[in-house]
């Protein structure tokens, strides 16, 4: 049997949604109105209904996000809106808070969010035998890191592949709370990763000036599908559920044929869903919001991946201003930009700066403002307005489910049979008399020419056959009612037929990999306490959020390093760099300052508040 590959998409709300699946997304992932680590991206109980019945007519999915920690006045409030997802048909939650395994919950499947520091083979199996069917898997991960967890445990894995990226491990950065008690755990990230610091050395003199030294590149591992799918992945997740509609259009159905073309006679996997996508548009991840792209540490750490000049998108490489003629730009291949366009350049003090283009004329670009650009500085176009008004249209991505119609005569009159390409039938009949037509001409073309026209239902009609045993008579009108008919019973049978897995959470009581948690594990209420200690934990502190020490604590925990990006690591560049930095090196914004702690062993970074005392590892 060929196990399904599937494309998980954000929906900030319904219409996001539903331009998500039209779009070619086999899954897509919502907020419900509280809980979800995108406070801004709430949607109400009945916007998740409509989502779902309009998801379900084509086999996908719907999940939940439900990852934020909770505080003990906040249980009962989530298990009640758990029922009420339940009872309108959501597929999953996606949860961080173990808390949730311990309520009384309806038979509904959890996955872990990335948001569970879901990072190691043994947490993996945990889950997975405590009832949990899908972990979100950490985006440091490799290739090889992913293997050896799908070798381990048979539990789904999840896997972002395109957008942005947290420069600390998921669930684990505690920088909006220590500055403004705003918890990215709680849903409230006030992404200080992305502000300009200066990086100062251990001797005191700054190295670096107001640089975006903790904002990283975005993520793209579309070209690794066929390896991350044979790793054991299952669910390509894109990043966005605050991103606009363009967005979604253009990496879903950018994903959407990338994975067809992996499918395409696979004898080992297929598509996740139904329906097959026509579009209006060419999509390319360059062309809607991007820092720049990385594939992170999927193939190990290899390369730079700051987006050091700008948090900002960058967007599509145009080319080099050519030069500035009178009050216009001629830019390498300047051919290809349109009236209203947005640009972005690095200017000379490694800044981003933006242009407005008024119109392009013979060659030439006019900005609303000319701006000093230096010849040579490379010219990115950030906002592609042409590619914007194609997209925003809502025929520009159109998803239809396949289906063959019968039209034959019965004793009272006649009977259409539609049969979907997943062998829902559904049948209307006709009271009519049978009379023939004039002259006794065929009129077969003309009956196939009315069925075909199945305009704005989920449907095309790919083969049509009439039975007749006679040249019969029927009126326009009546086979397009009949036409509307069997296709509105078809989105009903549809419907009935989907088939939500359900699973009831058992209490388990197998061991927990550790027995000793950190703040890190994110531990904020009683009911998570008693998971953990069910499960053989001893010592639990509780969550950063309650019990912050201002001024000493370690507020991120990552894969990145500012070492490396300096060329400055002592594992990867001791035969290229001439001196050692001296430490602690210190990052500061404003009256913010931070530390920076580097465990070489594992090959991490830590930041850390102003006053806290560490050791610092000799390399």
């Amino acid at each position: 049997m060929k196990k399904k590959v599937e494309i998980l998409a954000p929906a900030k709300d319904l219409i996001h949604g539903i331009a998500a699946i039209n779009s070619g997304a086999d899954a897509v992932y919502v907020g419900a109105p509280q809980f979800g680590a995108r406070s801004n991206a709430t949607n109400s109980i009945e916007d998740v209904a409509a989502l779902v019945k309009y998801a379900h007519l084509y086999n996908v999915p719907v999940f939940v996000v439900m990852n934020t920690i909770l505080y003990d006045n906040e249980l009962e409030t989530c298990r009640q809106m758990i029922w009420k997802l339940y009872d309108i048909g959501v597929d999953a939650l996606i949860i961080q808070d173990m808390a949730i395994m311990e309520m009384d919950l309806p038979p509904i499947i959890l996955h872990a969010s990335t948001q569970a520091n879901n990072r190691d083979a043994d947490k993996m199996k945990f889950l997975a035998d405590a009832g949990i069917k899908r972990v979100v898997l950490a985006r440091e991960l490799n290739l090889h890191q992913i293997k050896e967890i799908s070798n381990a445990t048979d539990v789904e894995l999840e896997f972002f592949v395109t957008g942005a990226l947290c420069v600390s491990f998921s669930g684990n950065c505690y920088m909006s709370v220590a500055n403004g008690e705003r918890s990215a755990n709680r849903g409230s990230c006030a992404q200080n990763c992305r502000l300009p610091y200066n990086l100062i050395d251990g001797h005191g003199e700054t190295l670096i000036k107001n640089t975006h030294l903790l904002s990283i590149k975005d993520f793209d591992v579309s070209n690794e599908i066929p390896n991350l799918v044979e790793a054991g992945v299952c669910s390509f997740k894109i990043e966005g559920r605050l991103k606009d509609i363009v967005y979604v259009k253009n990496n879903v159905s950018y994903l959407r044929q990338k994975l067809d073309a992996f499918l395409a006679d696979n004898d080992k996997y297929i598509k996740a869903s139904s329906g097959k996508c026509t579009y209006t548009f060419d999509s390319a991840l360059n062309r809607t919001f991007n820092r720049g792209y990385t594939d992170y540490f999927v193939n190990e750490r290899h390369a730079t991946i700051g987006s050091w000049e700008s948090p900002k998108s960058k967007g599509q490489y145009i080319g080099k201003l050519i030069r500035t003629v009178g009050n216009a730009y001629e830019i390498e291949n300047g051919h290809v930009l349109n009236n209203g366009d947005g640009l972005c350049y690095i200017n000379e003090n490694n800044e981003a700066e933006g242009i407005y283009v008024n119109k392009v004329e013979n060659g030439l670009a006019y900005p609303n403002v000319l701006k000093e650009i230096k010849d040579g500085t490379f010219i990115y176009r950030n906002n592609d307005a042409a590619f914007i008004k194609i997209v925003e249209r809502e025929d520009s991505a159109v998803r239809k489910i396949s289906t063959s119609l019968l039209l034959f005569e019965n004793e009272t009159g006649f009977e259409l049979l539609a049969t979907d390409e997943d062998g829902n039938v559904s049948s209307v009949q006709l009271v009519h008399p049978k009379e023939q037509t004039k002259n006794n001409q065929s009129i077969e073309e003309n009956i196939k020419a009315q069925l075909a026209k199945t305009g704005f239902t989920p449907y095309t009609a790919d083969e049509i056959t009439v039975q007749f045993t006679d040249n019969w008579f029927l009126p326009i009108s009546k086979i397009n009612e009949m036409r509307r008919a069997v296709y509105e019973q078809l989105s009903e049978i549809r419907l009935k037929n989907y088939k939500r897995e359900e699973r009831k959470i058992e209490k388990t009581s197998h061991p927990y990999p550790e027995t000793k948690l950190d703040f890190m594990y994110n531990v904020s209420n009683k009911l998570a306490r008693k998971f953990y200690e069910r499960h053989g934990v001893t010592e639990i502190e509780k969550a950063f959020e309650l019990q912050w020490d201002p001024g000493k604590s370690r507020v991120m925990t990552t894969k990145y390093c500012i070492k490396y990006e300096l060329a400055k690591c002592p594992k990867y560049h001791r035969d290229t760099m001439e001196t050692k930095l001296k430490e602690p090196l210190v990052l500061k914004q404003g009256e913010l300052e931070y530390k920076l702690k580097f465990n070489c062993k594992p090959c991490e970074m830590e930041i850390w508040e102003k006053d806290a005392e560490f050791e610092i590892e000799e390399d």
